[in-house]
């Protein structure tokens, strides 16, 4: 597939700006059991141990940490359904960012600072202050363009590449469900 350039990109960052502030929507829901692999759920049970169940975050850990323990603070990734729309195209290609969660939700950094809650279907997860950018492999996946805007200042301002967050209440997200934020 071709990649997006950069004016393609620029020119559809009204339309993530356009996302829902206070009630979203849960658009789709990805589980990574392996390294590369993806699956595609209707349903999902996040767990506040394990993160989304089914989902390799937990037994893969993190080897930039000193024990290689898995980070809690980026236990579940969301990216704005919006961005991953300009950014992968086809619905089909959304899972290849790599995240958990892509829901139709204003994930900007105004509107969610690090520690906001928010439910999500059953479940309530909380706004890690860990940054969510993009790396090689998506730019591989999407191209230099897309890499250059997700960690530029408006794309860290909106988090197009998304947010990292932990699980503080366990429970079964859907396909469909709303997203909202809560007090904490």
């Amino acid at each position: 597939m071709e990649h997006r350039d950069g004016a393609a990109l620029d020119a559809g960052v009204t339309e993530v700006r356009s996302a829902p502030k206070d009630d979203g929507r849960v658009e789709l829901i990805v589980a990574r059991p392996d390294v590369e692999a993806r699956t595609v759920l209707d349903e999902a049970r996040l767990d506040e141990q394990e993160g989304l169940v089914g989902d390799n975050w937990l037994p893969r850990g993190n080897q930039r940490r000193a024990d290689s323990s898995a980070d809690p603070e980026a236990q579940l990734t969301l990216m704005n359904a919006r961005a991953a729309a300009l950014i992968a195209g086809d619905r089909e290609r959304w899972p290849l960012a790599g995240d958990q969660l892509y829901v139709d939700f204003d994930l900007g950094v105004e509107n969610i600072p690090p520690g906001t809650r928010l439910a999500v279907g059953d479940a309530v997860v909380e706004v890690s202050a860990k940054p969510h950018t993009g790396c090689a492999k998506f730019q591989a996946r999407f191209g230099k363009d897309a890499l250059k805007v997700v960690n530029s200042p408006v794309g860290r301002e909106l988090n197009l590449r998304g947010i990292n967050t932990k699980v503080v209440a366990g429970g079964v997200v859907r396909t469909g469900d709303a997203v909202r934020k809560v007090a904490p």
